[in-house]
């Protein structure tokens, strides 16, 4: 247990430091300037295939103002009939980071598909957040926490 609150102590001074320098955005959703969420990889990839896959152009859907796409048109399709079984944890962000009471952008190749959800992680050359979430071995518990942290961040600026 030292060890996590080591590791949330070191996510709250990236915090600090992100806040200042990265200017994360202000959204409870993590997209870019054009609202494309996932960095334009496809939600339904993560979850039906486990895999991660840049979408198309061409496929795309908007769902309460943020763009997904897609890999191909049946993708789309199976978007547009449950859009809410397809949307990421935690808005997209890291969910250690959430876990740990921050948001972060994620690498959208780091995730873990789980319980009929998907759950993307920060990765840099300092910190591997998908890796220190498995070595936790309790994914119930850091889910609890995370679910407690977003309903207070998801509304803030940071």
């Amino acid at each position: 247990m030292k060890t996590i609150r080591r590791i949330a102590m070191y996510f709250m001074a990236l915090t600090l430091v992100s806040q200042l320098a990265l200017a994360q955005d202000k959204k409870a959703f993590n997209i870019d300037n054009s609202n494309i969420a996932l960095e334009g990889y496809s939600p339904v990839s993560y979850l039906d295939l486990g895999l991660a896959q840049k979408g198309l152009k061409e496929f795309k859907s908007e769902h309460d103002k943020v763009v997904y796409y897609f890999t191909s048109a049946e993708q789309k399709q199976k978007f547009d009939k449950n859009p809410d079984k397809y949307l990421p944890q935690y808005g997209g962000y890291c969910a250690f980071g959430v876990y740990a009471g921050a948001k972060f952008r994620p690498d959208p190749n780091k995730f873990i598909v789980k319980d009929g959800k998907y759950f993307l992680y920060l990765y840099n050359l300092e910190l591997d957040a998908q890796q220190l979430w498995l070595k936790e071995n309790n994914h119930a518990g850091l889910v609890k926490k995370a679910n407690d942290n977003w309903d207070k961040l998801k509304k803030t600026y940071n």
